[in-house]
């Protein structure tokens, strides 16, 4: 036998030995002793990170899957957030954590998704320690990819189709947060990731009705400004109101996921509480050529509620209520195409409207930008039958 074979031989047996008496080995033992003081600088933050990563590699090639996740993952990264607020140095760890959690099949259940909301807590609060801005900034966007990251682990390895719940409405929070410390002229990060408000706003309300609060929503909206007269005058070439459009976002959602009954919460409630024009007013608006305002997304989103619980034989009045508020709202919103792909899915399912073939979607959306403009009211569109407008009509009561 090597001299080399000899020395493992007897690592091995020294290490057997410390596990039978119930001790711990000589590098957990040190990176405890590095964590143990109540304050710590970044260099013992950063010894103690380096042996936390040794050892949960170690720990996943022996296949000691839980040790890798929670003692050397998780228990480190809460001492080094909660007890030392080493937000920079918890950072790296909880990226492996994200891939050791996948690499290992751990399961998305109740115990991991709390120790994920515990985890973000301590996040945000020490990274909101921080001194530098600049600093925290960047810690903050690193966070959004760490939850995004454990959305997709969710999804794969949890109950729940599209990720768990509880996640969504983590990421929904942060992005949230985000976009009140922005502006529209925020830079887009390294790997191409808008941080801009329109952007943050809108991704926040997609992942609050992907893990189904419609009344948070409903909460956020509240404390937008009301649509300005140039947002709603006809043929405007601004984006639509920022509460308007990311009210129809979200509904969009809540529809495209066959959750009617949250997207009919939200609307009732908005028109309730939040909306301060009359709701007749602006239903005559919308069938009006002539009052020069631009089709209003309330009445819109009331049709749309009341079309998607009918039969499949309402797709011709999905169809004729799409065109124009497509034009007009849903193409100058943020990332147009998204919105298109909610439309799609709508018709399909609800309607059984199978999309076109690629290339004639294609030229489609040539022919209506090279048309220009949006509609105004509902100037433009082909006439309908009155006995169907009347039907679409009566069946927005429900939302007053």
């Amino acid at each position: 036998m090597s001299a080399a074979a000899a020395r493992r031989r007897k690592q091995l047996a020294a290490k057997a030995a410390l596990a039978s008496q119930g001790g711990t080995d000589p590098i957990t033992e040190k990176m405890n002793q590095l964590l143990a003081p109540d304050s710590i600088d970044e260099e013992t933050a950063y010894e103690a990170l380096q042996l936390a990563q040794s050892q949960l590699r170690k720990s996943v090639k022996a296949g000691e899957f839980v040790k890798a996740t929670v003692t050397y993952g998780y228990d480190v990264c809460v001492s080094l957030l909660d007890k030392h607020s080493k937000a920079a140095v918890a950072s790296q760890l909880l990226v492996q954590l994200a891939q050791t959690l996948t690499e290992t099949h751990t399961a998305c259940d109740g115990a991991w998704i709390e120790r994920i909301q515990k985890l973000d807590k301590a996040y945000v609060t020490a990274v909101g320690a921080v001194e530098s801005s600049v600093e925290q900034k960047r810690l903050y966007r690193l966070h959004k990819k760490f939850l995004k990251s454990i959305l997709a682990w969710s999804e794969v390895l949890g109950d729940v189709t599209l990720g768990a719940l509880e996640i969504h409405e983590l990421i929904a929070n942060h992005a949230w947060f985000l976009s009140e410390h922005c502006s529209n002229a925020s830079k887009d990060d390294e790997d191409g990731e808008e941080f801009t408000k329109v952007a943050l706003t809108s991704e926040s309300v997609t992942h609050y009705a992907l893990a189904e609060k419609p009344l948070v929503i409903l909460d956020k909206l509240s404390g937008l400004p009301d649509p300005t007269d140039r947002e709603l005058k006809e043929k405007h070439v601004c984006p639509p109101a920022a509460r308007e459009a990311l009210l129809t976002r979200a509904i969009l959602v809540f529809v495209t996921m066959e959750n009617i009954r949250d997207a009919h919460i939200l609307l009732k409630e908005y028109i309730g509480k939040v909306e301060k024009r009359d709701l007749e007013a602006l239903k005559k608006s919308y069938m009006s050529k002539t009052d020069k305002k631009a089709p209003n997304h309330i009445v819109f989103l009331s049709m749309l509620l009341s079309i998607v619980r009918k039969d499949k034989k309402t797709g011709p009045l999905y169809t004729w209520l799409l065109k124009g508020f497509s034009n007009s709202e849903l193409a100058k919103m943020y990332k147009p195409e998204i919105l298109k792909g909610y439309t799609t899915k709508i018709g399909r399912i609800y309607f059984d409207i199978q999309p076109p073939p690629s290339m004639m979607a294609t030229l489609e959306n040539m022919m209506s930008m090279m048309g220009g403009g949006g509609l105004g009211g509902m100037g433009g569109m082909p006439p309908m039958d009155p006995a169907m407008m009347a039907q679409m009509m009566g069946g927005m009561g429900g939302m007053r």
